[in-house]
Formats: C-alpha cells, sequence, structure tokens
C-alpha cells in the first residue's frame, strides 16, 4: 500500500558498517554529512503522486528546487566546507569554484553562512539570474570563457596563487556526500519509493543519490540530454572521456566528462542511464508548469522526460512527449520502470528566467 514502509528496507540499514567498495563513493561521508547538515539545510518536501505512467508506475516530485539557493547544490557546497572548517583546513582566503551557475551559487552561500570568502569563475554563457545571486551573497565573481572547462583552468590557476581552498562543482566526495542526504529525506516522506530519477550534467547528484539508494535498495534513472552525455558516453568507453555539450539544459548538465565516482555507480546493477532530447525537456518542462504550476530549469525536468520517455511512456491524462521522442529515448535504453514501483523524480534547481517558460 502506497505510504507503507517496505519491510525489506528496515532503518537498521543505517546503523550497519557499509564497506567503501573501490571508485564508489563511501556510504558513510553521506551519515556523516546527514550529522553537518542537519538543521542547516532545508529538509526536502515531496508530493503525493503527481502522474502515473500507462503501465501503471505512480510518480512523485522531490521538490529540491525549494532548497537554499535554488538547487540541490547548497547541500554539497555546505558539506565541503564544513568539513574542512572541522579539520582545520580552510585557509583565510577561503574558497574558490569554477562553475556553470548552481554550484558557485551554493559555494557563495555556504561561505557567506560560514563567514569565508568565495571567489566564483564562470563561464561568460552563465545565465544572468546566476551572476547577479552570486554577487548578492557577497562573492567575487570572475567570467572566463565559454565552457565549464575554460573556468576551471582559470580556477586552478587562482587556487594555486592565491591558496585559496579549490572546491569543485561535482567532482569531489564531500560535495557528493552531500547530494546524497537527499535520500533518506525522500524515503521519511515516501517510504515506499523504489526508484529515484535524477538528472546528471558531471554526476555529483547520481553518484551521491546513487550511493545513498545502493544501500537502501533503491534503483536510480539517471538522466542526461542526448547531446549532453557525458555519462552515457563513459558508459560506453568503459572509463570517463570528454565529450561535447550541446543542449537547452547545457547551462547546468553541460559538463565534458563525468565524475569518476558517478561513473562507477552507474555500472553497478540497481542504476540506468537514459537519454532524451531537448523537445522532451522543453516539453516536460512545460508540463509542470502548466499542469503543476512548478517553474523549474531545463536540468530539473530533464529527470521527469528521462522517466516518460525512456520508460513507461507518456503520463496518464498528458499529452506532453511526442510519440517520436518517446520511442527514439527507449530505443536508447529503457528504465525497467514497472506497474510496481513507486517512483520519485528529483526536480533539482529553479534558477531560470520566468520568460524562458514562453
Amino acid at each position: 500500500m502506497a505510504g507503507d514502509a517496505d519491510p525489506t528496507r528496515s532503518d537498521a540499514a543505517l546503523t550497519q558498517p557499509v564497506p567503501a567498495l573501490p571508485g564508489l563513493l563511501d556510504p558513510a561521508l553521506i551519515d556523516q554529512a546527514r550529522q553537518r547538515l542537519t538543521g542547516q539545510t532545508r529538509r526536502v518536501s515531496v508530493t503525493g503522486d503527481a502522474l502515473t505512467t500507462p503501465d501503471g508506475a505512480t510518480v512523485s516530485f522531490a521538490l529540491e528546487f525549494m532548497q537554499h539557493t535554488g538547487t540541490f547544490k547548497a547541500r554539497g557546497a555546505l558539506n565541503f566546507l564544513g568539513a574542512h572548517i572541522d579539520s582545520g583546513s580552510l585557509p583565510d582566503s577561503g574558497v574558490t569554484i569554477a562553475s556553470g551557475g548552481n554550484a558557485g551559487v551554493a559555494c557563495a552561500w555556504a561561505a557567506q553562512r560560514v563567514g569565508a570568502r568565495a571567489t566564483v569563475f564562470l563561464p561568460e554563457t552563465a545565465p544572468a539570474p546566476k551572476v547577479e545571486r552570486l554577487r548578492a551573497y557577497g562573492a567575487e565573481v570572475r567570467l572566463q570563457g565559454t565552457e565549464y572547462a575554460d573556468a576551471a583552468q582559470a580556477c586552478a590557476v587562482f587556487a594555486e596563487d592565491s591558496g585559496a581552498l579549490m572546491s569543485h562543482a561535482y567532482d569531489h566526495p564531500l560535495i557528493q556526500a552531500g547530494a546524497g542526504t537527499l535520500v533518506e529525506e525522500i524515503l521519511e516522506a515516501r517510504p515506499d519509493t523504489t526508484v529515484i530519477a535524477v538528472s546528471v550534467g558531471g554526476g555529483g547528484l547520481f553518484a551521491g543519490v546513487s550511493a545513498a539508494a545502493r544501500r537502501r535498495g533503491l534503483r536510480v534513472v539517471a538522466v542526461e540530454p542526448e547531446n549532453c552525455r557525458a555519462l552515457n558516453a563513459a558508459l560506453a568507453a568503459g572509463a570517463p572521456v570528454d565529450v561535447t555539450v550541446d543542449s537547452v539544459a547545457a547551462d547546468s548538465l553541460g559538463a565534458r566528462r563525468i565524475a569518476a565516482a558517478a561513473l562507477a555507480e552507474a555500472q553497478q546493477p540497481h542504476a540506468v542511464s537514459v537519454l532524451v532530447d531537448d523537445a522532451s525537456i522543453i516539453a516536460a518542462r512545460r508540463a509542470l508548469w502548466t499542469e503543476h504550476r512548478v517553474v523549474v530549469e531545463h536540468a530539473a525536468a530533464t529527470a521527469l522526460a528521462g522517466i516518460a520517455a525512456g520508460g513507461a511512456g507518456r503520463a496518464a491524462g498528458s499529452a506532453w512527449l511526442t510519440a517520436e521522442s518517446t520511442r527514439r529515448a527507449t530505443e536508447v535504453t529503457g528504465t525497467g520502470i514497472g506497474p510496481e514501483d513507486r517512483v520519485c523524480a528529483v526536480l533539482c534547481g529553479a534558477n531560470t528566467a520566468l520568460d524562458s517558460l514562453s
């Protein structure tokens, strides 16, 4: 029955030591992050059944865009700084990060919260609302190049010259562990959840969520735009590889290389990679507004597009996915979602311009 706890997924799982497997995120880091972030970040709100797939799987939404700074990245940023404060390794020159936008905003917020300096490097293509918010949090903003890799190179030089602590938008275990704290909150709100769907850029959210889900016996669907496919390409190659990025969601999901921990998680049997086209992402985002009055980034809508297009098809009563996009995504890979599943789609961010919905 919906809402009932799964007797096979006891809270005792949280108290048992879980071995750290090579290449995978250590679940102990997620437990430490939960303790560190208690009372500091907002608990995620999870909806009731928001839609049902034709095959009978129900889908709820985790409204993580209501988190501090408007995205899940606040969790990782504060966990990263908190861990360095605990160990006495945060320098007077503060923290620096290269970010497509959301990670930089989260880093600036976290630095302000703990009283540290923040210098954030972004591509020149970063959306104006994100740049404005960075400056509002007191960060020094430096724009460099047109892609994340350009900003990252400039950030590395700055860190070496200034001695600032260099954070990362997604490829660090403390960042990933912070993101992984979402899973227990989802399960506390919806104990019957069997599948969690997340959008993937560089893989920080996916790596953390997947590690936590693996311990709890959940499956994870990792969804990417077909032209921002760092994870999917790495799975095909057997190792992280550079990819080109070209998607309506590239401002948040446009990482050119996946995090190694994310690839290791995606190679586990509980995870599946799904690709969707931009038309499906745009349609899912519009549907979230027209049918649920929820405004999110294209990156957040990508997770929802993947659930519908990659597995069971269109949502009942909705016509927001084209038959062509459903066919194309299913040909790439299926989600394995069935009528017995209770799916939670993580809507991970909402730093977006309202006029982009038109």
